[in-house]
């Protein structure tokens, strides 16, 4: 008898992927000749696969339970209790790394935050940067199949701040909604038409990555750092990789792909037909990131005349480039840093712009991509909405909504973009309260908040000195750092969504 998998909660198709995601790991190492490192992959992925089709064996002919309730379960579980079994791997090959450290770096990866809790990663084995890059790459995907068919349909993470108005948004929400589709075969459809752009685009940057000079191993995961936008390098950075300058202009490129879905995929439409420069989120990201930049370099010329001595008119491009992709790379919460950057820290004469970058990080990116934060498209609204209240201060009568992009956004957009950012906010003080309360510095606790909270690990590195080590966080930060990652990348609207009694009832 064979496992009805449309019976099957989603959680165990994310099991049944985990499994058979370990098998590259122990290949690896069997290549490398590592194979105490090897073999607690392959037997992990032997029997974490047997016992998931035993279980769904054993759920064959269970009923169906609510499809927005098990969805969104199944997406709560990915990042909480899945990580359990992603890090008994990684526990087995890693010498005297605890239990707590490695579900910390699981979630950390499935999160797509990219924060590690080993105090020296690097001298981790390949293998083992290949299961953190891997499963913070399999994370990303996760969030694309589920912005189609899990968020979209029950209309958050973002995707409440557009109406379905038009017949090509209602005839697509109809359809993720239909009852006669189950949750997994519709998140089946959504995985059949988005992992072979997602891998695509993976493999296309990893060979422009050994083009300009990286090795293989660092390019693989790179690529599927930048893709998923967790920034997991098994050397530290961009810095510590052989690709220079150039690897920098390709991945730079690939950082449009977390600021607007229109980049990659049509499945949902955005606010109107028009080319992808004029797409609200990437103007947003584009006037952030040339502002950082512009206040970065003015500054220098403003409060540090007497810099200009040391640092030569030759060495304002080199500056400028590592204002924009760092400004960039943390929009997008992918926490790249350009090898110039030190030379923009320096020209603008900040011990470290860490305001800056948590702010970058703290926004995000684009709705139904990899990126964490706030959203740009909760910008742009905010910003329509109080263009609009000024323009009703010098005339009163006039009648807003005015065009196609306005008209698409919903009458309580505003509303709703206002109210998350308002639960965002609250989210970020209880959070630091409870780092505080429990023995953090408010600096500390603030850096690591946002860190959590945004998806941006890489944040305790660059956004203040000296960096933190998260592997000497006491237990009880770790636990906490935990939650505030699952909460950042659920969002609190879906946390909230779950205590609804409505969506407990039949």
């Amino acid at each position: 008898m064979g496992v009805n998998w449309e019976r099957v909660p989603l959680f165990l198709w994310f099991t049944c992927i985990s499994a058979l995601a370990m098998l590259p790991v122990a290949l690896l190492a069997a290549t490398d000749g590592d194979f105490a490192t090897g073999r607690p992959f392959l037997y992990g992925a032997v029997l974490v696969f047997s016992v998931t089709v035993m279980v769904g064996l054993a759920m064959n002919n269970m009923p169906a339970t609510k499809p927005a309730r098990g969805q969104l379960l199944a997406l709560l579980g990915a990042f909480t209790l899945l990580p359990l079994i992603l890090a008994w791997p990684l526990v087995e090959a890693v010498e005297g790394l605890s239990w707590l450290d490695g579900y910390l770096e699981m979630v950390s990866a499935a999160t797509t935050t990219g924060m590690t809790m080993e105090p020296a990663p690097l001298t981790w084995s390949r293998p083992i940067h290949l299961w953190r890059a891997e499963v913070a790459w399999l994370g990303g995907l996760l969030i694309w199949v589920a912005a189609i068919a899990i968020l979209a349909p029950l209309r958050i993470g973002g995707f409440e701040l557009i109406l379905p108005r038009n017949r090509e948004i209602r005839r697509q929400v109809q359809w993720m909604g239909q009852k006669a589709i189950s949750p997994p075969r519709r998140v089946y459809r959504a995985f059949a038409t988005l992992v072979w752009v997602y891998a695509g685009l993976t493999f296309a940057l990893w060979i422009l990555l050994m083009v300009v000079g990286e090795t293989p191993f660092i390019g693989l995961c790179h690529a599927m750092a930048v893709l998923s936008t967790s920034g997991i390098s098994p050397v530290g950075g961009l810095t510590g990789g052989e690709g220079g300058l150039p690897a920098e202009m390709v991945i730079f490129a690939f950082l449009i792909f977390a600021v607007s879905r229109r980049s990659f995929s049509r499945d949902l439409p955005a606010m109107g037909r028009r080319w992808l420069w004029q797409e609200p989120e990437i103007q947003v990201a584009a006037g952030a990131v040339a502002l950082v930049t512009a206040v970065l370099f003015i500054r220098h010329w403003y409060v540090l005349v007497e810099t200009a001595e040391t640092f030569g008119i030759g060495l304002i491009p080199r500056a400028v480039w590592g204002a924009v992709f760092t400004s960039a790379s943390f929009l997008t919460t992918t926490g790249f840093v350009s090898e110039e950057w030190e030379i923009a820290r320096l020209w603008s004469g900040l011990s470290t712009p860490g305001m800056v970058l948590m702010g970058l990080a703290l926004i995000g990116g684009g709705v139904a991509t990899s990126a964490g934060g706030v959203k740009l498209l909760r910008i742009y609204v905010l910003y329509k909405h109080g263009q609009q209240e000024f323009t009703r201060l010098v005339h009163p009568s006039s009648v807003g909504g005015v065009g196609s992009r306005q008209r698409l956004i919903g009458s309580q957009a505003a509303f709703m973009a206002w109210l998350f950012f308002m639960l965002t906010a609250l989210s970020i003080t209880f959070v630091t309260m409870v780092l505080c309360l429990i023995g953090q510095s408010f600096e500390s606790a603030t850096v690591l908040t946002l860190a959590a909270i945004s998806n941006t690990g890489q944040l305790t590195d660059v956004a203040i000195m000296p960096p933190i080590e998260t592997g000497a966080l006491p237990e009880a930060t770790k636990v906490v750092l935990a939650a505030a990652m699952a909460l950042g990348r659920l969002e609190t609207l879906a946390i909230i969504a779950l205590f609804n009694p409505n969506f407990w009832r039949k």
